[in-house]
């Protein structure tokens, strides 16, 4: 089969020139357990660190990263693109581009500002019309808000999810009755003054980035994006005019909420690249979405980095990418869907695992720091990935993507 390579240029240090191209086996094979082998450049282009494709249309999408655009690419023979029409600004470091379902729009995600970008696409395929949806804010900023995941249906819990000492108060010293409702603080007076201006660095708090870094379409029209500074994953809905925000779900602090994968079963897995955890999410009978399960992917080791989330087909197992240790771990998807358990760790076969795609059996790699792509067999019962079983050069790739 035929796949396409996003991957780094020298304006990011890398050794692409553009989108490449990868064979996998034959070239009108649908299974990539054949030889690797890379087939040149499709088309030159800055760091298109990211791919994404029509889902109708001969044309394929491309963030570039360092320009901090998107590119727009059509088909112009059997391994050619041609640029259709000129980039479109996004926002700084755009590392993503998702295309709606009905090809009518992408999101762009940018790391470097946390900007997400609606841009509107038309009968061809070409971008344009780029609208930004709101800022994110950051959920952790407000001292009172430190755990704002919280727990559902403990008293005193603010609409924002931190928790609204007073209220708690009272409700304690209800609980106590009379005789011991003195002994409870109360926190219904005036709030403590600010603290004074000061110009020790030290004594500042450190202002966290915002960094959007992937957007995915839900069934029913919902689009989920992740916000990796803020620990969000925000909830959207296209409109006429852009994006309206839903809902936003807040993950531990500093997990780094980075990619996501949408279940058959109704839940939405995201992996975290700073915790290196996978977070299970799902809607509740009103349609508010929240965190119901979790697990760490097991073995990490300090200053590892989570990178891509992918499914099995048949959904029973995904794969998280690890960068640093570089390895993948499988975890296996039990009950209706809410649970997943650790299965295994073992080596990626590539330096720092920057994406991997499954095909039926066989595991993509992408190794950005290696140069090179390598296919590792997926075993049939544990789900586990076995020894490499191809690979071949590839300049600096970070992102595959099969070839219609």
């Amino acid at each position: 089969m035929k796949l396409w390579l996003g991957g780094y240029t020298a304006d990011m240090d890398g050794h692409a020139s553009g989108i490449g191209m990868l064979h996998a086996g034959a070239a009108d094979e649908a299974s990539a357990g054949g030889a690797l082998a890379f087939a040149g450049e499709a088309t030159i282009a800055d760091s298109p660190s990211w791919l994404a494709a029509h889902p109708s249309l001969d044309v394929v999408y491309a963030a570039l990263e360092k320009t901090g655009a998107v590119q727009a690419f059509r088909r112009a023979g059997v391994s050619r693109f041609a640029p259709l029409g000129p980039p479109v600004p996004a926002g700084e470091a755009t590392c993503h581009v998702g295309v709606s379902p009905d090809g009518r729009f992408l999101i762009a995600s940018s790391w470097g500002d946390g900007r997400v970008v609606r841009m509107t696409l038309d009968a061809g395929g070409r971008p344009s019309a780029p609208v930004l949806a709101p800022e994110a804010t950051d959920p952790y900023a407000d001292p009172s808000a430190s755990e704002p995941f919280g727990l559902p249906g403990v008293p005193g819990l603010a609409a924002s999810g931190g928790i609204d000492l007073a209220a708690a108060a009272r409700a304690l010293r209800e609980a106590a009755g009379e005789e011991f409702a003195r002994f409870v603080p109360s926190y219904d007076g005036p709030a403590p003054a600010p603290p004074a201006a000061t110009d020790d660095p030290a004594a500042v708090e450190t202002v966290r980035p915002s960094r959007a870094h992937q957007a995915v379409f839900l069934p029913g029209g919902l689009i989920a994006t992740t916000d990796l500074g803020f620990d969000l994953v925000r909830l959207w809905r296209s409109t006429s005019d852009g994006l309206r925000a839903v809902q936003q779900v807040v993950l531990p602090k500093g997990s780094g909420p980075r990619h996501m994968v949408w279940h058959p079963s109704g839940h939405l897995y995201v992996v975290t690249e700073l915790s290196c955890e996978v977070f299970v999410l799902a809607p509740a009978i009103d349609g508010t979405w929240r965190i119901v399960g979790g697990t760490p992917l097991g073995g990490t080791l300090p200053g590892d980095a989570a990178a891509e989330l992918a499914p099995s087909r048949d959904g029973e197992f995904l794969y998280a990418g690890v960068r640093g240790s570089n390895t993948i771990a499988t975890l296996r998807v039990r009950g209706a869907g809410e649970t997943l358990s650790p299965v295994a760790l073992v080596e990626a076969g590539v330096d720092w695992p920057r994406h991997h795609l499954v095909v039926r059996d066989i595991l993509l790699v992408a190794g950005q720091l290696s140069d090179e792509v390598a296919s590792l067999t997926l075993d049939v019962r544990s789900g586990v990935p076995g020894r490499v079983r191809h690979r071949t050069a590839a300049p600096s790739p970070t992102c595959l993507v099969p070839a219609r």
